[in-house]
């Protein structure tokens, strides 16, 4: 067993001593992307993957799994991009974000635009292997991922924006199975847009204190003293939207049951939260994803029972 881990950790390390060789900014570009850091990838993913399910009625076809998995990525790390590119100014006098590549001037905002382009042509690419009603909802999909960024100069919303691109891919992925658009995909949506609103508040309670000092906006600073119960509420409108779609698809006790499940894991959030410190914030936040995966495991569920 030791012999094999250090095979792996030598092959490793003749990896990475390659890539310093032939791109020596590959480690910028895993940091400006949060390759290295998947968990905003997560949080995208599993309400992709219950809109495939929901709209197969079990599992997806593979070749939208494939598309979408990979979409996913791509447009997060585009997402982190264009972030960075918005707070470069900014990200220096922010304990979390000091050492981002754009703050340190490791990396030129003209690379970092090129490189948004090149992640977004490519997502793109994968979108035109779907259908024409995918291909014209992408359109609106690149748009709120490129605004989303620069609303925190403008208002204390911007997690709602966050909410709005982040969700876009459940109509996307619902066109590119079923192409069609019920009802039921905007009550899908609706919930993970005030899940999202909901979490990335956590994550902006990291950075309140500093966030006020340099002006910059959020919900967590809207909300002030009333935030965790603003964070429960918006938690309680998730619950009833996926409940009500629930019950227009006539699930089962197996998605009620995941249901029940997540309710109970995002009251553990909350009670986790009560110090409101910048550590049990940025844990809870990075925890949030879990419950994306509980309410998918449902529906995995719920149409295995079915089958």
């Amino acid at each position: 067993m030791l012999r094999f881990l250090g095979i792996i950790l030598i092959n490793k390390t003749a990896i990475t001593q390659k890539l310093d060789h032939a791109w020596p900014s590959w480690r910028v570009w895993i940091a400006i992307t949060r390759l290295d850091k998947p968990i905003g990838s997560y949080l995208l993913l599993w309400p992709t993957l219950w809109a495939l399910w929901v709209a197969a009625e079990g599992v997806a076809d593979i070749s939208n799994i494939i598309i979408f998995v990979i979409g996913v990525f791509l447009m997060r790390s585009a997402g982190c991009v264009i972030n960075d590119i918005a707070d470069r100014k900014v990200d220096g006098h922010v304990e979390r974000t000091k050492d981002r590549p754009l703050a340190t001037g490791m990396l030129s905002t003209k690379h970092a635009v090129i490189g948004f382009v090149v992640l977004c042509a490519l997502a793109f690419g994968l979108v035109l292997f779907t259908n024409t009603l995918t291909i014209y909802l992408s359109f609106a999909g690149a748009a709120l991922a490129a605004i989303y960024p620069f609303m925190k100069r403008h208002t204390h919303l911007p997690q709602v924006f966050l909410g709005a691109a982040f969700s876009w891919a459940i109509p996307m992925a619902f066109a590119a199975q079923a192409d069609a658009l019920p009802p039921v995909v905007w009550l899908l949506y609706v919930a993970n847009l005030v899940w999202t609103v909901a979490y990335d508040t956590l994550y902006a309670m990291v950075d309140r204190d500093c966030d006020i000092k340099i002006g910059v906006k959020s919900t967590a600073i809207l909300f002030g003293e009333l935030d965790l119960f603003m964070i429960g509420l918006l938690q309680v409108l998730n619950l009833m939207c996926l409940w009500l779609a629930a019950g227009q698809l006539a699930l089962s006790w197996a998605f009620y049951l995941a249901l029940a499940l997540g309710a109970l894991f995002l009251a553990w959030q909350l009670w986790n939260v009560r110090s409101r410190s910048r550590e049990d914030c940025f844990t809870e936040f990075r925890r949030s994803h879990w419950f994306g995966l509980i309410i998918w495991l449902g529906l995995v569920g719920h149409y295995a029972l079915e089958s």
